[in-house]
């Protein structure tokens, strides 16, 4: 797989620098300090896939020197960009806005470029328009980021653990399994009767943030937040379900209480310590690395209880506070054109936001050799399909990671469940202040 992504990463490459991507961008800034050799600075959390892309575009773009600043996860991520951002400093040319902070630096896009300024209104073509629309502003007269990539929903699991169990491997009789979460559970009960020492499942946010975002698509078309961004996690039917589904899971001790790419959790990725994880595309490549060498060959991909659904995608953005405006809103084309998408998933497994890239044979005809040679492009590309998008608040994490935190607390014994949920709505009114 590694070798035929390789391939399609070089044959983008070839069409990229062929084609001369939009390097010279549109606008006259005064600030811009472009005209020797600059160095850019690029902030990015988990794994993007860009490190192939920097040293192609270095090469045609003599005197520029790309750096980038990467950190495990978005929760690491968050007080960071945010001090950047209210200091006035310290921030990269270019910043990676996933879809859960987005909308907060959509409240303060001053503080970035109009991408419009800088070739931006030649490329909507060249995004889903979805994504494309949640990059700009609300009167629609600022781009703020460009789409990377979307995260259609998956489930990975442990060929070898649900062999141990007596339930099937292939893909297919697996999907069959779990129509519902329901069905997800009780299959669960039956895993943990057979294989002792192993949780069915990492933990109970990845359920949360799947399900909130699968119930929101399939409802009202928001979560915590309606559209003119009013609290209502307290009064939507889509989040109490989340949220109860979710519980179910801790009630059942059928979790491990862990969080994603937290340390306990990569860790417990190299051992038998649970048997699936609801996986987005973007979730792969977090797998095999923190896997290792070891797990080859043992995670297959399967489709998600509930049906389709999404979780995560970002945006690069551009902050006011570069001294290379044109040079960084360049740099940011370059990484979110069809051809460094392609790449990016080539490299990471990030599924492409642009339609173009999601048709080029390197991502629809991709297979997955870590996970069992799993037809990658065609599972993730079918999912995506079907996405609905959702309406996030500006608040929307910090009432996520607050309510994460008490379902959590209800597996490690420190919230009655039946408490729980009163607790989650304190904890989320508190967060949303």
């Amino acid at each position: 797989m590694r070798a035929i992504m390789r391939r399609g990463l070089g044959t983008a490459m070839a069409v990229l620098l062929a084609g001369g991507l939009a390097a010279a961008c549109g606008g006259d800034d005064k600030k811009d300090s472009d005209s020797g050799p600059v160095t850019l600075t690029v902030d990015v959390f988990g794994e993007v896939g860009y490190d192939q892309l920097y040293k192609q575009y270095e090469q045609s773009h003599p005197g520029v020197t790309i750096k980038q600043r990467k950190v495990s996860d978005l929760d690491t991520y968050k007080p960071r960009i945010q001090q950047w951002m209210a200091t006035g400093s310290g921030a990269g040319d270019v910043v990676m806005l996933e879809e859960g902070i987005l909308p907060l630096y959509m409240q303060q896009r001053a503080k970035f470029l109009n991408l419009f300024d800088y070739g931006g209104k030649a490329l909507q073509d060249k995004f889903l328009p979805w994504k494309w629309q949640m990059g700009v502003s609300p009167d629609g007269k600022q781009l703020v980021g460009l789409g990377t990539d979307v995260g259609p929903l998956a489930m990975c699991y442990r060929t070898d653990l649900f062999k141990k169990a007596g339930l099937p491997t292939d893909r297919e009789e697996v999907g069959k399994l779990w129509p519902t979460w329901d069905a997800f559970l009780q299959t669960g009960q039956k895993f943990q009767q057979k294989v002792s020492g192993t949780k069915w499942l990492d933990g109970p946010t990845a359920v949360f943030r799947a399900t909130v975002l699968q119930n929101a698509g399939a409802g009202p078309g928001y979560s915590f937040f309606d559209k003119d961004d009013k609290f209502v996690f307290d009064t939507n039917p889509a989040v109490k379900q989340a949220f109860d589904t979710s519980l179910k899971f801790e009630e059942n001790k059928l979790t491990s209480d862990m969080s994603i790419f937290t340390p306990p959790w990569q860790a417990g990725l190299k051992r038998d310590t649970f048997a699936t994880v609801p996986c987005p595309s973007w979730m792969l490549g977090g797998i095999e690395q923190f896997s290792g060498a070891s797990g080859k060959g043992k995670w297959d991909v399967a489709t998600t209880p509930g049906g389709s659904g999404y979780w995560g995608g970002s945006w690069l953005a551009v902050p006011k506070q570069t001294k290379h405006p044109k040079q960084a809103a360049a740099l940011a084309e370059f990484l979110t054109s069809p051809q460094g998408q392609t790449g990016a998933y080539a490299a990471a497994n990030t599924f492409p936001s642009s339609p173009q890239a999601e048709q080029d044979p390197a991502v629809a005809g991709s297979k997955n050799a870590y996970f069992n040679d799993a037809p990658a492009g065609k599972i993730f590309g079918d999912l995506v399909a079907s996405v609905k998008p959702v309406h996030l608040g500006p608040k929307n994490e910090d009432v996520r990671a607050a309510v994460e935190n008490v379902l959590i607390s209800v597996g490690q014994g420190k919230v009655k469940p039946d408490e729980a949920w009163s607790k989650a709505v304190e904890a989320a009114k508190k967060a949303a202040r």
